[in-house]
C-alpha cells in the first residue's frame, strides 16, 4: 500500500526538482499537461470496456450503486460546502493555465468533453475487443499508468516554477482539513445508506471508505462481501470520479474546497490535472495532501470495517 503511494508521488517530487527558466519550454509543459488529461481519460474508458459483462453489471448493480452514491455524495457536498465557507481557500486566477474555460458555459462544455472522452474510450474498447481480443485492456491500463507518471512529473515541474516553497506543499492545513471532512462525511453517508441497501452498519461504512479509489475498493469489498457488493463499491467510487470531472471546472473558482475535496483519493492523481488546469497551481499542494491522506487511510479502514 505505502509503496504504491510512493510510486505515485515519486514523479511529482522528481518533477519538482527540475528548474525550468525557458518560457517556451514552460508553455510546452503546460500544453503537455492539458493533452495528457484527455489521453488518460480515453484510456480509462478503454479499460472500463474490459469489465466482464459490462452491460449486465450496469443493469444489475445500477440501482444499489446509484442509491449509495446519492446518499454519500449528498453528505460530502453538504460537509465540504460548510467547510468551504470557513476555510476561505480560493483558486488563484493569476496562475490558471492558459486557455482554461472562464465562464460557466465554457466550463460545462469542457467538463462534458472530459466525460465524452471516457465514453469514447468505452466505445473504442468494445470495438477493439471485438476485433483483437481482451489483451488490449491490460495494455490500456499499463499505458494509462505510464502517462499518469509522466503527467505528475510535468505538474511537479510546474510547482517548482510557480514560486511556491516545498514547505507550502508538504505542510498544508487546508489539505488535512479537507481530507478529514471528506472521510467523516463519507462514513456518515455509508452508515445512512446501510439499512436502505439491507446491509450491516459496518458493511455500509466499508462501502463508503473507498473515498473514490474504485480500483481498490471494488477488490477489497468484493473479496469479503462477494462480487455484487464489490461491483457496488466500484461503481460508487467510479461515479465520484466522473462527477468530480464535471464539478471541478464549474465550482473551483468560488468553492475550491468543495472542488478539491469531492474528488477524494483521486485528488492526488486522476483529478489532479483538472484541478490544476482550472484552479491554478496554487490548488495543487492542497489536492495532493488531501488525496494522499485519503489514499493512505482507505485500505486499512476498509479491511478493519469488514473484519468487524
Amino acid at each position: 500500500m505505502l509503496s504504491g503511494l510512493v510510486i505515485v508521488l515519486l514523479p511529482l517530487v522528481l518533477g519538482y526538482l527540475v528548474p525550468v527558466r525557458d518560457t517556451r519550454l514552460m508553455a510546452l509543459i503546460n500544453r503537455g499537461v492539458n493533452a495528457s488529461i484527455y489521453v488518460i481519460l480515453l484510456l480509462m474508458g478503454v479499460s472500463l470496456a474490459g469489465l466482464d459483462d459490462l452491460a449486465g453489471q450496469l443493469s444489475r448493480l445500477g440501482g444499489q450503486a446509484l442509491l449509495l452514491f446519492a446518499v454519500i455524495s449528498s453528505c460530502n457536498l453538504a460537509a465540504l460546502w460548510w467547510l468551504s465557507q470557513r476555510l476561505g481557500l480560493t483558486a488563484d486566477p493569476a496562475r490558471v493555465v492558459a486557455e482554461a474555460p472562464t465562464s460557466k458555459w465554457a466550463a460545462m462544455i469542457g467538463s462534458l468533453a472530459l466525460v465524452a472522452m471516457v465514453v469514447a474510450g468505452v466505445v473504442i474498447g468494445l470495438l477493439l475487443e471485438w476485433l483483437t481480443g481482451s489483451g488490449l485492456f491490460t495494455a490500456a491500463e499499463t499505458l494509462a499508468e505510464a502517462v499518469l507518471y509522466a503527467l505528475l512529473a510535468l505538474i511537479g515541474c510546474q510547482l517548482r516554477n510557480s514560486g511556491m516553497s516545498l514547505r507550502q506543499i508538504v505542510l498544508n492545513r487546508f489539505g488535512l482539513a479537507i481530507a478529514l471532512t471528506l472521510a467523516a462525511s463519507s462514513l456518515v453517508g455509508g452508515l445512512l445508506a446501510a439499512p436502505l441497501l439491507d446491509l450491516r452498519w459496518n458493511e455500509g461504512l466499508a462501502l463508503a471508505a473507498g473515498f473514490g479509489w474504485y480500483s481498490l475498493s471494488g477488490i477489497l469489498v468484493g473479496d469479503q462481501l462477494g462480487p455484487l457488493m464489490g461491483g457496488v463499491a466500484f461503481f460508487n467510487d467510479l461515479a465520484r470520479e466522473l462527477l468530480a470531472f464535471v464539478l471541478i471546472p464549474l465550482v473551483i473558482r468560488r468553492h475550491a474546497v468543495l472542488a478539491i475535496g469531492y474528488g477524494g483519493a483521486t485528488s492526488m492523481d486522476f483529478t489532479l490535472p483538472v484541478i490544476q488546469q482550472h484552479g491554478g497551481v496554487s490548488c495543487v499542494p492542497v489536492a495532493v495532501v488531501s488525496g494522499f491522506i485519503l489514499s493512505l487511510l482507505s485500505p486499512p479502514l476498509i479491511l478493519f470495517l469488514l473484519s468487524l
